[in-house]
Formats: structure tokens, sequence, C-alpha cells
């Protein structure tokens, strides 16, 4: 049988290879402002804040597309011709040059004419966006000042409650306003006479980033006092956003650890980490966050992991933390001493100076216990020479004490001046089940808070008790029908016949 030869097939090329959809254009600025003052006014007549916080969320990254041109234009196709609102929003902003009136840009369409006025919320709205703008130059801080206290003004004489969720950004903004121009303290009035309103009100996220912004103001003047009874007297609302609990979290470990509580602040440290937007989105609160939980890890006597430090957003900003973490895990006093005197600088500017030097003991401990490990027996001027103290009588304390608080095993021999060292202690005891006990703990916190941060969808409970009570409905009709129909059953003999 001859071999039959097979013919290949000759594929297109353009098959193999898939085809690429073109990436969508992103929106101008101007149009994305356009279509967020649409949602806005949406939820306005719908009574459904998800609009307005759908608009919010793009606040981040539209900030970085604004200028005056990007602004004078929105304002101007989104307000008629006549009025006053849009009189009033453009006199925030620089005039146009007589080269922007004359550019024509080919293939863009003429703005529709505009003849009904927006709601109050979308001026606040465009308010908030020209008041960021203006803070992101030195030179324009005294009009960005006019014109918050004039949009505060604004929002209180409106008093409407669909204008909650943008107000709350506003507060934000006013605050970043004050701290620029070197007048935080004197904003501070304001900002408890709106939490207190709030308050009432039962505005959640406004009475949220209100207390935040009051933790910041009595942080920024190092009045740790006033920030904790502030917190002992507010209740932080529970519905408030994943980032207003994040910068929560991180004012409450900043209390805390100056008060000495480490545990409860390393906890806060961690939710606030766990809470804070990505790396790349808040690069500068993400190091803030981590810059203090290292720390305050330091001073709980644990060692932070190596990789923490390799990560592309903190390597660079903590170089310095990473000098004292090694200092402390060597227990060289010299080499700790050398760090904090070498980067004290930036240890005033992130305010963890005075943190720092409270770790001189736990230096000192750790090189008491590796000398314990290393030596049965050293005499205390041994210890003074190697941790660089100054007496024998300093070293003969701090041994003491690191032995009363359980750092070591062993015990002073005054008469020899030297310290004899114990066996190591073994992995088991009761402090076992207390250590798994604590991670048990911190998991199911983990998993409630899991479930409290879940999205649902809006009034879905609604849909389910509409759709049980169409049920129950329909049951109720079938059943009176049923009733009412079975006396003519026996009567009708219908096209069965008389058989039957």
């Amino acid at each position: 049988m001859a071999d039959i030869e097979m013919k290949s097939e000759d594929k297109p090329q353009d098959a193999e290879k898939p085809k690429q959809e073109p990436k969508p254009v992103p929106p101008s600025p101007t149009a994305e402002i356009k279509s967020n003052v649409a949602l806005i006014e949406r939820a306005v007549a719908t009574l459904e804040p998800r609009f307005t916080m759908r608009v919010l969320r793009t606040l981040t990254a539209l900030r970085k597309r604004l200028d005056d041109a990007v602004l004078r234009d929105a304002v101007e196709e989104i307000y008629p011709r006549d009025s006053s609102t849009k009189k009033s929003l453009l006199s925030w902003l620089p005039a146009a040059s007589t080269a922007d009136h004359s550019m024509d840009v080919d293939g863009i369409p003429a703005p529709s004419k505009v003849t009904s006025e927006p709601v109050p919320e979308c001026e606040v709205y465009l308010r908030l966006l020209i008041l960021l703008h203006l803070l992101t130059s030195s030179n324009t801080y005294g009009k960005a000042m006019e014109l918050a206290q004039d949009t505060v003004t604004k929002m209180q004489a409106l008093n409407r409650r669909s204008m909650d969720p943008i107000a709350a950004k506003v507060w934000y903004a006013v605050e970043r306003t004050y701290e620029l121009a070197g007048e935080l303290a004197d904003a501070r009035p304001i900002f408890l006479a709106a939490q207190r309103t709030s308050a009432l009100r039962h505005d959640d996220e406004t009475q949220a980033s209100l207390i935040n912004r009051l933790l910041r103001s009595y942080l920024h003047y190092s009045l740790y006092d006033q920030a904790d009874k502030l917190v002992s007297k507010t209740t932080f609302p529970a519905s408030a956003s994943n980032s207003q609990f994040a910068r929560y979290h991180y004012y409450l470990g900043r209390i805390k650890v100056v008060q000495l509580n480490y545990t409860a602040a390393h906890t806060n440290l961690q939710q606030a980490i766990r809470r804070a937007p990505p790396a790349k989105v808040a690069p500068g609160f993400y190091q803030a966050v981590h810059k203090l939980s290292v720390v305050v890890e330091l001073l709980m006597g644990d060692i932070p992991e190596r990789s923490l430090f390799r990560h592309p957003v903190l390597e660079k900003a903590m170089s310095a933390y990473y000098d004292i973490v090694t200092a402390v895990r060597t227990g060289s006093l010299s080499q700790f001493q050398a760090t904090l005197s070498k980067h004290a600088a930036l240890f005033e500017a992130d305010k963890t100076y005075t943190l720092i030097g409270r770790l001189r003991q736990n230096v000192i401990k750790t090189g008491i216990r590796r000398l314990s490990l290393s030596y049965s027996r050293i005499s205390l001027r041994d210890i003074c020479v190697k941790l660089h103290l100054d007496s024998e009588e300093d070293a003969e304390y701090i041994v003491g004490k690191a032995i009363r608080d359980g750092v070591i095993d062993g015990r002073i021999v005054h008469e020899k001046g030297w310290m004899e060292c114990g066996g190591q202690k073994g992995g088991y005891g009761p402090e076992v089940a207390e250590v798994f006990q604590r991670r048990i703990g911190y998991c199911l916190e983990l998993h409630n808070q899991s479930v409290k941060a879940m999205r649902y969808p809006l009034n879905a409970h609604r849909k389910e008790l509409a759709a049980a009570e169409g049920a129950r409905e329909r049951e109720k009709e079938l059943a009176k029908q049923v009733q009412e129909g079975g006396g003519d059953l026996d009567d009708d003999e219908g096209p069965l016949g008389e058989g039957f």
C-alpha cells in the first residue's frame, strides 16, 4: 500500500495571533468632573449615597490632573451663563489669558448650553477641587485659607444631609490648609464645634474625619493628654471607611506608646497597617506607620523581620531604623549611640527620637543576655568593658535588674564580684499557652474585622423582604381560589361525561 502524502493546511497568520483590543482612552479631567457632577445630582435625586462615594473614590487620582484651565472649563460647562454661583467659583481662579480664549482645538465639539442650576452639593464638590488645587503652591495659601473659611460657612448654612460625605473630605482639606499656613491650633475650636454637631446628627463619616483632624492637631503640638481625653470621651463610628480607621489606629498607637502601653500600641499599629491603602497609593502613611511599628517592636523586646526593610517603598526610608535594629540585635551600646547621634535629625523629624532613646536599656539587656549564653561565669568588670558602661556599680545594678525581670537566669556573687549564669530555659511551660491564646485572639479579631469591612449591596434585605411578602400573597390568593372553587368542582361535570 503506497504511502499517502498528508497535505499541510496553511493557516492564516491572523488566526494564530489573538486580536488585541485597543485600550479605552481615559476621559479628560474636565469630562471626568462633569460625569462626577452628574453622579452627585443622581445621588441627591435618588437619596443613594453610594453614587457620591463613587465620586469621592476618584478624588485622589483626579486631584493630580487638575490645573487652572481644567477647573475653569469645568465650571463654565456645568453652570449656566448668568449663574451667580459660577461667578463665585471663577473668582477663586485666575482669569484666563487671551491665548486661552483664542485657542481652538479641532475635533472637540462645543459644549452644550446648560439651562438648569446644579444642586448645592455640586458647588461644594467644585470648591473642594479648587481648594485642593490651591494647596499645591505656597503662593496661593492665603487664597486657600479664604476659600476654606468661606466653604465652611456655606456648608453650615446649607445644612443638607446629602452633603455629608463631601463635607467629610472638605474638613480634611480645611485642616490641611490651616496646617500648611502654620495656624493649625486656630482651627481646633472650629473642629470641636463641628464634631459635636456631627455627633448629634449621627453623621458617621464626618464625625470620623473630625476626630482624626482633632487627634492630628493635638499630636502635632505634643498634647498627648488632651488627645487621650478626646479618645476616652468620644466613640469612633463603626461604619467609618477603612482610610479613616487606619488614621485613627495610627494616632491611637502614637498615644499608647508614649503612655508605655506597648502592647496596645503594637495592636493599633498592626490594625493601621492592615486597613491602610496599598503602599504605592499612600507611601508616606505606609512609611510612617512602619517606622513607629519597628520602634514599638524593639521596645517590646522583639526583632522585626529582615524582609520588612527590603520592601521597595520602605528600603530607602527605613535605612536608619535598620541600623538601630542591628545595634539592638547585637547588643552593641557603642554602635547604638553612634547610630542615634548620626540620624538624630531624621528621628526628631519622625518624632521617634525620645522613643528610640528608651531602647538603651533594651540594648544593654540584649548584651547581657548574649554574655549569659556565652559565659557560665563572668566578672562585673568584664561586663562593664564589653557593654561600654561607666562603672562596675552600673553594671551590677543593670545585671540585678535583668535577673529580677527574668531576662537572664543567674545570680550575682558580691563577695567575688562576678555573675554566675544558670542553664537555658526550656521551650515549654505555662507561658506557651498564653502565647497561643494571644495568637488565637488576634486571628478571631482579624476575622471579625474582615467580615465588618466587606461591602454588601445597599438595601439588599428589602428585596428579600419584598420577595417573601410577594410569595405569601401568592399563597393566600391560591388558597382563596381553591376554597372558592371547591364547591363548583362537585357540581360541574365538565367535558368528562356522566361516567366520571
